[in-house]
């Protein structure tokens, strides 16, 4: 039961193993997306029937049909990976070994629908997967494996999710060949230090310069590739303008930047020109340097040539605009 990439990728580590027969795929209905609003397939779904496994994707549970119709699958374990649909303690009780989750998180450490993303936002250093039995609450059921994994300075969310789709299949493997012969030990999580993992949204992706670099630099990275990371510029005498910005790296204090020598520090958010070709965005301790930038409606490009093209200032040196 899944249905984006993250899903997707858990299923192929299932196909391949020799220790189990997938019976059936379960993921939400296609849905319309993108502009043209045409409906496409969920990733599950896609590699399923590739496979020649049989897909369903009911709305929900709330119907004895749509509970009925699994029940009859007789299942030993139902398999669950970012599926997107709350399952009732009626499906729950179907599979004969139990229902069992893949969560990229070291729970109770960030239950919820965005793990992946709010780890790297929140600075964490390490992350990993989750294998539980599943509870008609949200991720709070008893683990039966756990990997830790470590989160480099530059790492994205996008950059984690594959690594982490990767181990969690690997993993989930592990743990279901214990359930099958009965050696699985499910260990009680410690509800008293739970954090919860919010959905992103298009609103996360706007950048506080207020904050200091490092915390700069964690943010756009857990939001990239979605919902991306942006800010609006404000330009003496024309209008705002929007910026989506790429990950970049956290500069020198903006005391010692050289493109500050003989003018005012500014406000956290001022663009004050270049540092070794990057584009320098004052925080509130350091310097933050991006070297791709991407106006609204328009193909990403270099600091030089969006400095040269929306703020006429091919030579500059401090005191441009200021993001908010």
């Amino acid at each position: 039961m899944g249905t984006p990439g993250f899903a997707a990728v858990i299923l192929r580590h299932l196909l391949e193993w020799d220790g189990c027969e997938v019976i059936a795929a379960y993921t939400q209905p296609d849905r319309p997306c993108g502009r043209g609003q045409q409906c496409r397939p969920p990733e599950v779904k896609l590699l399923a029937m590739e496979h020649g496994v049989t897909v369903y994707q009911p709305l929900n549970f709330k119907t004895e049909e749509a509970v009925a119709e699994l029940r009859s699958l007789r299942p030993d374990v139902l398999v669950v990976a970012a599926y997107g649909l709350i399952l009732p303690q009626s499906v729950l009780d179907i599979p004969r070994l139990g229902p069992v989750n893949v969560h990229a998180s070291l729970l109770p450490r960030l239950r919820g629908a965005a793990p992946i993303q709010r780890a790297v936002m929140a600075g964490d250093a390490v992350t990993g997967v989750t294998i539980m039995r599943m509870e008609a609450s949200l991720d709070t059921g008893p683990m039966l494996l756990q990997k830790a994994m470590g989160i480099d300075i530059n790492d994205t969310a996008g950059d984690l999710h594959d690594q982490l789709a990767d181990l969690g299949g690997r993993l989930l493997l592990t743990a279901l060949g214990k359930l099958a012969d009965g050696t699985a030990v499910a260990i009680p999580q410690d509800h008293d230090r739970a954090t919860y993992a919010a959905k992103l949204t298009k609103a996360d992706g706007l950048i506080d310069w207020n904050r200091p670099a490092a915390q700069v630099h964690a943010h756009i990275r857990g939001v990239t590739p979605w919902p991306g990371a942006y800010c609006t510029i404000q330009r003496e005498g024309q209008k705002e303008l929007r910026v989506s910005l790429a990950p970049g790296r956290i500069g020198p204090l903006r005391s010692d930047a050289p493109e500050y020598e003989g003018a005012a520090p500014g406000t956290p958010g001022t663009i004050v020109g270049l540092v070794d070709e990057q584009l320098a965005i004052a925080c509130a301790d350091r310097l933050y340097l991006v070297d791709s930038i991407r106006p609204a409606d328009r193909k990403p490009m270099d600091a030089r040539a969006f400095l040269c093209g929306y703020l006429n200032a091919c030579e500059c040196d401090g005191g441009l605009a200021v993001c908010v």
